[in-house]
C-alpha cells in the first residue's frame, strides 16, 4: 500500500472514532447509560457496528474516552479565544485562563449533569480496578497542565492532579443526588482557593445554578 494511501486511510479512521465518541456523548446525554446500545452509538454515528467493538472495547471503556475528548474539546473551544490576538476575549492574564478552565469543566456538569453523572459514576467503579489514561484524557491534561504553567506552577504535572481532583470534587458537590450544592458556593470555593477574582471567567455574569 503507497504511503499516500495509508495516509488516507489514517485518516478515514480517526474520522470514524471521532464520529463515535461524538455519538457516543449526544446519545447518553439525551437517553442515559443504560438505555443506549453500541448498535445506536453505530448507527448514529454512521459506522457499521462491528467497527465500534474495533475501536473500542466495550461501552464503559468508549463513553470513558469519548467524555475526556468532550471535556478536552470544550476546555479548548474555551480558551482559544484567549489566545486569539484581536479578539476582544483575548487575555495574557493567567488568573482569566484558570478562572475559564474551571468555568468551563463544572460548566459541562450545570448544563449536561446526566452526562456529567455517568462519568463520574464509570470513573469511581473504574474498569479492572483502574483509570482509564487513553490519548483523550492526556490532551486534557495537557491543557490543564499549560494553564498552570502559564500561572508560574514550578511542577504542571503534580498541580494538575491536583486541579483534576478538585474539578472533579466540584463537579461531584454540583451533581450529588438530594445533596446538590448550589453552584455559586462551589464556583467561590474554587476560585477563593486559587486566588481568582470572581469576576474572571465566562460565568461571572450569572450565577452557576443547575437547571
Amino acid at each position: 500500500m503507497s504511503p499516500r494511501r495509508e495516509a488516507v486511510n489514517e485518516v478515514m479512521r480517526a474520522r470514524s472514532r471521532e464520529r463515535i465518541m461524538q455519538a457516543t456523548v449526544e446519545l447518553i446525554d439525551e437517553h442515559g447509560f443504560n438505555r443506549v446500545t453500541l448498535a445506536d452509538i453505530a448507527e448514529r454515528a454512521r459506522v457499521a457496528r462491528g467497527l465500534v467493538s474495533y475501536y473500542f472495547p466495550g461501552k464503559r471503556f468508549l463513553l470513558q474516552t469519548a467524555m475526556h475528548r468532550h471535556m478536552h474539546l470544550a476546555l479548548a473551544a474555551a480558551l482559544r479565544p484567549l489566545d486569539e490576538p484581536g479578539n476582544p476575549a483575548q487575555s495574557e492574564d493567567p488568573d482569566v485562563w484558570l478562572a475559564t478552565t474551571i468555568d468551563a469543566i463544572t460548566g459541562l456538569a450545570v448544563d449536561q449533569p446526566t452526562l456529567m453523572r455517568t462519568h463520574l459514576a464509570l470513573i469511581l467503579a473504574p474498569i479492572d480496578g483502574r483509570f482509564v489514561q487513553d490519548d483523550e484524557q492526556q490532551q486534557l491534561g495537557a491543557l490543564l497542565q499549560e494553564v498552570l504553567r502559564r500561572r508560574g506552577s514550578a511542577d504542571p504535572a503534580a498541580d494538575h492532579a491536583v486541579l483534576r481532583s478538585a474539578l472533579m470534587g466540584a463537579c461531584i458537590g454540583l451533581l450529588l443526588p438530594g445533596a446538590e450544592l448550589p453552584g455559586s458556593v462551589i464556583r467561590a470555593d474554587l476560585f477563593a482557593r486559587y486566588g481568582l477574582d470572581p469576576r474572571l471567567g465566562p460565568r461571572s455574569a450569572t450565577a452557576v445554578a443547575l437547571p
